[in-house]
């Protein structure tokens, strides 16, 4: 009976993990809803001491967020296709001029490379790839329109039914620990969305004054890429790094002094946002060590990629509290 009931315990822990490994994905959407609407939280509590009704609050911020995203398509989706467009309306002549370059011809004359690419096109191989590409492509975003719909529908519900779920998950701790538990649960809370909403305004003056600094370039798709650069200032350690290397690349196919001027500004800003603006943005938020920010980016990101380096530093400002509050004096105590 001892080795049956080892055994049962064994393939249910396994039956188990597989089940959540099968799940992998759903269970990112939840986490990442979930972690949306704690952070969308402090903004419908902000607006409800102005006297709206938590309703209307929150739909005063969701529909902004909604707005922010089809701004977001506006500015990003009309430049992308003009310029795919006029990439293939202009492959005609970028052929040519490989074909009239003195390199390109002695190396097609000893190899036939033009000959076979023609070949290749004629018989029906690059139709049948770009066909098979084109589908790959559209399940990818159709899947991502899904993701993206489930998450805001689950992080409008989480944020209507976000002060009830936090009661009924307190009622299953005894309630002699009850007040105690209570406060530390609500003190994380407000970390994350405290974390949350410091990212999305540091973020925003990045937008702004890139922005601001690509008009005065007259450089094109100036909103894009503004937009571009608030959104990947959002992702921890990396993202500025991404958002600075589009835009200046943009302005050196500007022109060389437009890219440098663009590099310049990038090293310039990325200072003052590390040492002025974030230290000012999260002094009152979240209070984390900068190696337990470095270390939990890094362990989050790498479990879960984006989604876990964004939800690694608040997970890492918890954990300490925890330890802070908990685990030291019971320590002490000792």
């Amino acid at each position: 009976m001892f080795g049956l009931t080892g055994a049962l315990g064994v393939l249910t822990a396994w039956l188990l993990v597989q089940a959540i490994a099968g799940a992998g994905s759903a269970i990112v959407l939840i986490v990442v809803s979930l972690f949306l609407a704690i952070g969308l939280n402090p903004a419908v509590e902000a607006l409800q001491r102005r006297n709206l009704s938590r309703r209307l609050a929150i739909t005063i911020v969701f529909g902004s967020v909604i707005a922010f995203f089809v701004v977001f398509g506006l500015a990003v989706v009309p430049p992308l296709t003009e310029q795919t467009t006029g990439f293939a309306r202009q492959l005609p002549d970028y052929v040519q001029q490989l074909q009239n370059h003195p390199l390109i011809r002695s190396v097609d004359e000893r190899y036939q490379i033009l000959d076979k690419i023609q070949q290749y096109v004629a018989g029906g191989g690059l139709a049948t790839q770009m066909f098979g590409g084109l589908l790959g492509v559209a399940s990818v975003v159709i899947s991502a329109l899904f993701s993206a719909f489930t998450v805001l529908v689950l992080t409008l519900y989480f944020l209507g039914s976000l002060n009830s779920m936090k009661e009924t998950a307190y009622r299953f701790v005894p309630r002699s620990r009850r007040t105690r538990v209570r406060l530390l649960g609500d003190e994380i809370i407000n970390q994350i969305g405290g974390y949350v909403a410091g990212n999305l305004i540091i973020s925003l003056i990045a937008g702004v004054v890139t922005f601001l600094f690509l008009a005065m370039l007259n450089l094109p798709y100036a909103l894009a890429l503004a937009i571009f650069v608030a959104v990947t200032d959002l992702i921890p350690l990396v993202g500025a790094v991404i958002g600075a290397v589009v835009a200046s690349g943009v302005g050196f196919l500007a022109s060389v002094q437009v890219g440098i001027a663009c590099v310049v500004f990038f090293v310039v800003y990325q200072q003052v946002e590390n040492y002025w603006i974030s230290p000012k943005v999260f002094k009152s938020s979240v209070d984390v060590p900068p190696v337990a920010t470095i270390v939990g980016a890094l362990l989050g990101g790498a479990l879960l990629g984006i989604v876990g380096a964004l939800l690694g530093i608040p997970l890492a400002a918890a954990l300490l509290l925890l330890a802070r509050e908990v685990v030291l004096p019971r320590q002490d105590r000792l």
